[in-house]
Protein backbone atom coordinates (compact mmCIF):
# COMPACT_ATOMS: atom_id res chain seq x y z
CA UNK A 1 0.00 0.00 0.00
CA UNK A 2 1.65 3.23 -1.11
CA UNK A 3 1.43 6.27 1.10
CA UNK A 4 1.35 9.84 -0.03
CA UNK A 5 3.58 12.53 1.52
CA UNK A 6 1.42 14.74 3.88
CA UNK A 7 2.69 18.69 4.08
CA UNK A 8 2.34 19.81 7.64
CA UNK A 9 1.53 23.45 8.31
CA UNK A 10 4.49 24.22 9.27
CA UNK A 11 6.40 23.04 6.12
CA UNK A 12 3.45 24.99 4.29
CA UNK A 13 4.34 28.41 6.14
CA UNK A 14 7.97 27.64 5.81
CA UNK A 15 8.30 27.64 2.00
CA UNK A 16 6.85 30.99 0.83
CA UNK A 17 8.69 32.12 4.18
CA UNK A 18 12.31 31.03 3.07
CA UNK A 19 11.16 31.93 -0.99
CA UNK A 20 10.27 35.23 0.39
CA UNK A 21 13.59 35.31 2.69
CA UNK A 22 15.52 34.41 -0.91
CA UNK A 23 13.93 37.20 -2.90
CA UNK A 24 15.71 40.36 -3.81
CA UNK A 25 14.20 43.04 -1.47
CA UNK A 26 12.05 46.08 -3.37
CA UNK A 27 14.43 48.67 -4.98
CA UNK A 28 17.18 47.18 -3.71
CA UNK A 29 18.80 48.39 -7.35
CA UNK A 30 17.40 52.06 -6.38
CA UNK A 31 19.53 51.87 -3.00
CA UNK A 32 22.51 50.06 -4.52
CA UNK A 33 22.97 53.13 -6.81
CA UNK A 34 22.04 55.96 -4.31
CA UNK A 35 25.23 54.24 -2.37
CA UNK A 36 27.27 54.03 -5.02
CA UNK A 37 26.39 57.97 -5.57
CA UNK A 38 26.81 59.18 -2.39
CA UNK A 39 30.64 57.86 -2.86
CA UNK A 40 31.13 60.51 -5.34
CA UNK A 41 31.58 63.62 -4.08
CA UNK A 42 31.49 65.95 -7.67
CA UNK A 43 28.34 64.12 -8.20
CA UNK A 44 26.90 65.42 -4.88
CA UNK A 45 27.98 68.97 -5.70
CA UNK A 46 26.55 68.70 -9.03
CA UNK A 47 23.17 67.35 -7.61
CA UNK A 48 23.01 70.22 -4.70
CA UNK A 49 23.70 72.73 -7.52
CA UNK A 50 20.64 71.54 -9.48
CA UNK A 51 18.59 71.13 -6.32
CA UNK A 52 19.51 74.90 -5.42
CA UNK A 53 18.04 76.81 -9.04
CA UNK A 54 15.20 74.36 -8.85
CA UNK A 55 14.37 75.16 -5.54
CA UNK A 56 14.71 78.90 -6.60
CA UNK A 57 12.49 78.56 -9.88
CA UNK A 58 9.52 75.84 -8.32
CA UNK A 59 9.10 79.12 -5.42
CA UNK A 60 9.91 82.01 -7.51
CA UNK A 61 5.93 82.64 -8.33
CA UNK A 62 5.55 82.97 -4.66
CA UNK A 63 7.47 85.63 -3.74
CA UNK A 64 8.11 87.45 -7.32
CA UNK A 65 5.09 89.18 -8.19
CA UNK A 66 4.06 90.08 -11.98
CA UNK A 67 4.47 94.40 -10.87
CA UNK A 68 8.40 93.46 -10.35
CA UNK A 69 8.59 92.29 -13.55
CA UNK A 70 6.10 94.33 -15.36
CA UNK A 71 8.56 97.65 -17.13
CA UNK A 72 5.49 99.88 -17.25
CA UNK A 73 5.35 99.03 -13.49
CA UNK A 74 9.03 99.32 -12.10
CA UNK A 75 10.11 102.40 -10.22
CA UNK A 76 13.21 101.63 -9.40
CA UNK A 77 16.97 103.44 -10.11
CA UNK A 78 17.94 102.38 -13.96
CA UNK A 79 21.32 100.20 -13.93
CA UNK A 80 21.72 101.23 -10.40
CA UNK A 81 24.55 99.22 -8.45
CA UNK A 82 23.92 96.42 -5.98
CA UNK A 83 22.95 98.37 -2.43
CA UNK A 84 20.55 96.87 0.66
CA UNK A 85 17.27 97.44 -1.80
CA UNK A 86 18.96 95.69 -4.71
CA UNK A 87 21.25 92.97 -4.04
CA UNK A 88 22.44 92.58 -7.51
CA UNK A 89 21.68 95.94 -8.83
CA UNK A 90 18.71 96.88 -11.03
CA UNK A 91 18.66 96.73 -15.14
CA UNK A 92 18.70 99.88 -17.66
CA UNK A 93 14.06 99.55 -16.69
CA UNK A 94 14.97 100.18 -13.08
CA UNK A 95 14.47 96.19 -12.04
CA UNK A 96 16.16 93.90 -9.59
CA UNK A 97 18.18 92.04 -10.87
CA UNK A 98 18.10 89.54 -8.38
CA UNK A 99 14.74 88.77 -9.29
CA UNK A 100 14.90 88.69 -12.44
CA UNK A 101 17.66 86.15 -12.19
CA UNK A 102 15.44 84.01 -10.33
CA UNK A 103 12.54 84.16 -12.53
CA UNK A 104 15.08 83.66 -15.59
CA UNK A 105 15.59 80.29 -13.69
CA UNK A 106 11.99 79.41 -14.27
CA UNK A 107 11.68 80.20 -17.42
CA UNK A 108 15.36 78.99 -19.00
CA UNK A 109 15.13 75.16 -17.08
CA UNK A 110 11.60 74.84 -18.60
CA UNK A 111 12.88 75.34 -21.96
CA UNK A 112 16.16 72.95 -21.42
CA UNK A 113 14.02 70.54 -19.37
CA UNK A 114 11.35 70.16 -22.31
CA UNK A 115 14.14 70.70 -25.26
CA UNK A 116 15.76 67.69 -23.86
CA UNK A 117 13.06 65.02 -23.63
CA UNK A 118 11.97 65.51 -26.86
CA UNK A 119 15.92 64.93 -28.05
CA UNK A 120 15.80 62.05 -25.85
CA UNK A 121 12.66 60.41 -26.82
CA UNK A 122 13.15 60.98 -30.54
CA UNK A 123 16.67 60.51 -30.46
CA UNK A 124 16.11 57.01 -28.58
CA UNK A 125 13.07 56.20 -31.14
CA UNK A 126 15.06 56.39 -34.39
CA UNK A 127 18.36 54.69 -32.50
CA UNK A 128 16.44 51.49 -31.56
CA UNK A 129 14.11 51.41 -34.83
CA UNK A 130 17.81 51.89 -36.49
CA UNK A 131 19.48 49.00 -34.51
CA UNK A 132 16.88 46.67 -34.49
CA UNK A 133 15.41 46.11 -37.89
CA UNK A 134 18.53 47.09 -39.67
CA UNK A 135 18.56 46.51 -43.38
CA UNK A 136 17.02 49.32 -45.60
CA UNK A 137 15.00 50.72 -42.52
CA UNK A 138 18.16 51.02 -40.30
CA UNK A 139 20.24 52.55 -43.43
CA UNK A 140 17.60 55.12 -44.50
CA UNK A 141 17.30 56.25 -40.54
CA UNK A 142 21.18 56.60 -40.36
CA UNK A 143 21.60 58.47 -43.24
CA UNK A 144 19.12 60.86 -42.24
CA UNK A 145 20.70 61.12 -39.26
CA UNK A 146 24.66 61.76 -41.12
CA UNK A 147 22.52 64.66 -43.25
CA UNK A 148 21.78 66.33 -39.84
CA UNK A 149 25.06 65.37 -38.14
CA UNK A 150 26.37 67.15 -41.28
CA UNK A 151 24.70 70.25 -41.47
CA UNK A 152 25.94 73.31 -38.43
CA UNK A 153 23.66 73.20 -36.00
CA UNK A 154 23.38 76.66 -34.52
CA UNK A 155 22.88 77.99 -38.29
CA UNK A 156 20.27 75.27 -38.51
CA UNK A 157 18.46 75.86 -35.24
CA UNK A 158 18.83 80.04 -35.99
CA UNK A 159 16.86 79.25 -39.16
CA UNK A 160 14.17 77.03 -37.06
CA UNK A 161 13.43 79.83 -34.89
CA UNK A 162 13.30 82.18 -37.26
CA UNK A 163 11.00 80.61 -39.55
CA UNK A 164 8.48 79.24 -36.08
CA UNK A 165 8.75 82.95 -34.99
CA UNK A 166 9.79 84.69 -31.20
CA UNK A 167 8.88 82.56 -28.51
CA UNK A 168 9.63 79.55 -26.25
CA UNK A 169 7.96 77.10 -28.37
CA UNK A 170 9.94 77.50 -31.22
CA UNK A 171 13.28 77.94 -29.56
CA UNK A 172 12.74 74.32 -27.49
CA UNK A 173 11.62 73.20 -31.20
CA UNK A 174 14.73 74.12 -32.85
CA UNK A 175 17.09 73.16 -30.02
CA UNK A 176 15.67 69.50 -30.11
CA UNK A 177 15.57 69.28 -34.14
CA UNK A 178 19.30 69.87 -34.05
CA UNK A 179 20.44 67.83 -30.74
CA UNK A 180 18.56 64.43 -31.20
CA UNK A 181 21.41 62.61 -33.62
CA UNK A 182 23.96 62.00 -31.22
CA UNK A 183 21.81 60.38 -29.00
CA UNK A 184 20.51 58.04 -31.89
CA UNK A 185 24.09 57.21 -32.44
CA UNK A 186 24.32 55.91 -29.20
CA UNK A 187 21.33 54.32 -28.62
CA UNK A 188 21.83 52.77 -31.96
CA UNK A 189 24.90 50.96 -31.42
CA UNK A 190 24.09 50.22 -28.15
CA UNK A 191 21.10 48.21 -29.71
CA UNK A 192 23.28 46.41 -32.13
CA UNK A 193 24.90 45.28 -28.72
CA UNK A 194 21.88 43.99 -26.91
CA UNK A 195 20.65 42.83 -29.83
CA UNK A 196 23.20 40.32 -30.23
CA UNK A 197 22.81 39.17 -26.86
CA UNK A 198 21.38 35.46 -26.03
CA UNK A 199 18.17 36.52 -24.48
CA UNK A 200 17.02 38.21 -27.52
CA UNK A 201 17.47 35.06 -29.47
CA UNK A 202 15.29 33.22 -27.11
CA UNK A 203 12.54 35.56 -26.79
CA UNK A 204 12.03 35.53 -30.97
CA UNK A 205 12.42 31.83 -30.82
CA UNK A 206 9.40 31.85 -27.92
CA UNK A 207 7.85 34.05 -30.97
CA UNK A 208 8.30 37.24 -29.67
CA UNK A 209 7.62 40.27 -31.96
CA UNK A 210 9.65 43.14 -33.00
CA UNK A 211 7.67 45.82 -30.65
CA UNK A 212 7.85 43.00 -27.64
CA UNK A 213 11.51 43.23 -28.56
CA UNK A 214 12.32 46.81 -28.63
CA UNK A 215 10.32 47.48 -25.67
CA UNK A 216 10.49 44.29 -23.47
CA UNK A 217 14.42 43.53 -24.35
CA UNK A 218 16.10 46.42 -25.59
CA UNK A 219 14.85 49.65 -24.34
CA UNK A 220 15.40 48.36 -20.26
CA UNK A 221 18.93 47.39 -21.52
CA UNK A 222 19.80 50.58 -23.16
CA UNK A 223 17.91 53.14 -20.28
CA UNK A 224 21.01 53.72 -18.47
CA UNK A 225 22.78 54.81 -21.55
CA UNK A 226 19.65 56.97 -22.46
CA UNK A 227 19.69 58.38 -18.34
CA UNK A 228 23.49 59.74 -18.74
CA UNK A 229 22.85 61.07 -22.44
CA UNK A 230 19.74 63.25 -20.96
CA UNK A 231 21.58 64.50 -17.75
CA UNK A 232 24.21 65.95 -20.80
CA UNK A 233 21.55 66.74 -23.34
CA UNK A 234 20.59 69.64 -20.29
CA UNK A 235 23.15 71.09 -21.02
CA UNK A 236 23.81 71.90 -24.11
CA UNK A 237 20.24 72.37 -24.46
CA UNK A 238 20.42 75.53 -22.20
CA UNK A 239 23.41 77.00 -23.65
CA UNK A 240 21.71 76.82 -27.51
CA UNK A 241 18.55 78.28 -25.66
CA UNK A 242 21.18 81.53 -23.74
CA UNK A 243 22.32 81.41 -27.17
CA UNK A 244 19.38 81.81 -29.39
CA UNK A 245 17.62 84.17 -27.18
CA UNK A 246 20.69 86.13 -26.80
CA UNK A 247 20.79 86.56 -31.08
CA UNK A 248 17.25 87.95 -30.56
CA UNK A 249 15.19 84.78 -31.27
CA UNK A 250 13.70 85.12 -28.19
CA UNK A 251 10.01 87.06 -27.16
CA UNK A 252 11.01 90.26 -25.59
CA UNK A 253 7.97 89.34 -23.00
CA UNK A 254 9.95 86.13 -21.55
CA UNK A 255 12.44 86.51 -19.05
CA UNK A 256 15.02 84.02 -19.25
CA UNK A 257 18.85 83.96 -18.84
CA UNK A 258 19.94 84.39 -22.08
CA UNK A 259 17.16 87.38 -22.79
CA UNK A 260 18.51 88.88 -19.69
CA UNK A 261 22.37 88.81 -21.60
CA UNK A 262 20.84 90.23 -24.97
CA UNK A 263 18.48 92.69 -22.93
CA UNK A 264 22.44 94.06 -20.96
CA UNK A 265 24.05 93.90 -24.24
CA UNK A 266 21.97 95.65 -26.03
CA UNK A 267 20.56 98.20 -23.23
CA UNK A 268 23.67 99.75 -22.75
CA UNK A 269 25.08 97.56 -19.71
CA UNK A 270 28.90 97.49 -21.48
CA UNK A 271 28.92 100.83 -21.83
CA UNK A 272 27.76 101.72 -18.49
CA UNK A 273 29.91 99.29 -17.08
CA UNK A 274 27.48 97.72 -14.85
CA UNK A 275 29.02 94.36 -14.69
CA UNK A 276 26.01 93.46 -11.78
CA UNK A 277 23.50 92.88 -14.88
CA UNK A 278 25.79 91.14 -17.04
CA UNK A 279 27.86 88.89 -14.66
CA UNK A 280 24.81 87.25 -13.29
CA UNK A 281 23.01 85.51 -15.74
CA UNK A 282 26.42 84.42 -17.48
CA UNK A 283 27.52 82.21 -14.14
CA UNK A 284 24.01 81.23 -13.36
CA UNK A 285 24.53 79.71 -17.12
CA UNK A 286 28.08 78.29 -16.02
CA UNK A 287 26.87 76.57 -12.82
CA UNK A 288 23.72 75.05 -13.73
CA UNK A 289 25.44 73.45 -17.14
CA UNK A 290 28.38 72.47 -14.57
CA UNK A 291 25.85 71.02 -12.05
CA UNK A 292 24.53 68.58 -14.62
CA UNK A 293 27.70 67.64 -16.27
CA UNK A 294 29.08 66.81 -12.98
CA UNK A 295 25.68 64.51 -12.24
CA UNK A 296 25.82 62.89 -15.50
CA UNK A 297 29.42 61.68 -15.27
CA UNK A 298 28.67 60.99 -11.82
CA UNK A 299 25.86 58.50 -13.14
CA UNK A 300 27.94 57.42 -15.83
CA UNK A 301 30.22 55.90 -13.61
CA UNK A 302 27.45 54.30 -11.49
CA UNK A 303 26.17 52.58 -14.13
CA UNK A 304 28.91 51.81 -15.91
CA UNK A 305 31.67 51.01 -13.28
CA UNK A 306 34.52 50.03 -15.77
CA UNK A 307 34.66 53.63 -16.59
CA UNK A 308 36.86 54.06 -13.42
CA UNK A 309 39.41 51.87 -15.25
CA UNK A 310 39.40 54.21 -18.12
CA UNK A 311 40.31 57.52 -16.41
Amino acid sequence: MSTTPTVTPAAATDAPAGAAAAAPPRFAGARRFARSFRSRRAGLAGLGILLLFTVLALAAPAFIGPDQLDVTKVNGPLLAGPSASYPLGTDQAGRSVLMLLIWGARESLQIGVIATVLTVVFGSAVGIVAGHFGGFVGRALMHVTDWFIALPSLPLAISLAAVLGQGQASITIAIAATSWTATARLVRAQTLAVEARPFVERARALGAGNRQIMLRQVLPNVMPLILVSSTLTVAGALLSEATLTFLGLGSPTDVTWGEMIHDAFFGGAFTANAWWYLLPPGLAILAVVLGFTLTGRAVEHVLDPRMENKR
